[in-house]
């Protein structure tokens, strides 16, 4: 067991403002993600502490998380996309998501009756790993470019040579962003409000 997973049950992630207060959620899920650590580790993994949750790895390589959330504790499949998910369990963290697959919990009760299943899981996440399979990612081509932001690209040559220069992960957070408004004036609203962050090649977390 890592001492710093330790502190993080004890204190909370510290992600947010709750961090190291009774509030924080970690301390809404305790039974369960002390179950899930045990699980986990009874699997023969590294215990590790990565952005702010516990991460559990093999030969350097992270296999699962385990975390917190408001409205439940996870388990965290890394390259869960590549599972063959025979029990239909696992869900994308996001609707974009492209790698990762979650198993949520919001009971002991739910844990203990997967504990199987769930090792079964982790020893084929360990099996694709030393595999060396890859998950294959769409490429930024593959991403609509809304046509309010078309339009700003063919007009201004500098925020179009911006953009281009983003990560391609920063130009799908953009791309998403302006694609997800419905109507046309809110997806113009979000391409005007983010162009300086664009032309200061800064991501739309940043």
């Amino acid at each position: 067991m890592n001492p710093e997973v330790d502190s993080y049950l004890q204190e909370g992630c510290g992600r947010c403002s709750l961090g190291g207060t009774p509030q924080c959620k970690v301390h809404n899920w305790q039974q369960e993600l002390k179950y899930l650590r045990q699980l986990v580790l009874s699997c023969g993994l590294t215990e590790e502490l990565k952005w702010s949750v516990p991460c559990y790895t093999h030969n350097g390589h992270v296999i699962v998380m385990v975390a917190a959330f408001k409205e439940n504790a996870t388990l965290s499949f890394f390259k869960g996309a590549l599972l063959k998910d025979e029990n239909r369990i696992l869900k994308k963290p996001g609707k974009n998501s492209q790698a990762g697959r979650v198993i949520r919990f919001t009971n002991i009760e739910e844990i203990i009756a997967l504990e199987d299943v769930l090792k079964t899981y982790i020893f084929e996440a360990l099996e694709v790993d030393e595999q060396g399979k890859k998950v294959t990612y769409k490429n930024i081509r593959d991403y609509e470019v809304p046509e309010e932001f078309q339009e700003r690209l063919d007009a201004d040559a500098d925020l179009k040579e911006a953009f281009e220069a983003l990560t391609p992960g920063r130009q799908k957070g953009y791309l998403l962003y302006f694609a997800g408004a419905k109507q046309s004036k809110t997806r113009v609203s979000r391409v005007e409000k983010y162009i300086p962050k664009i032309l200061k090649g800064l991501g739309f977390h940043d």
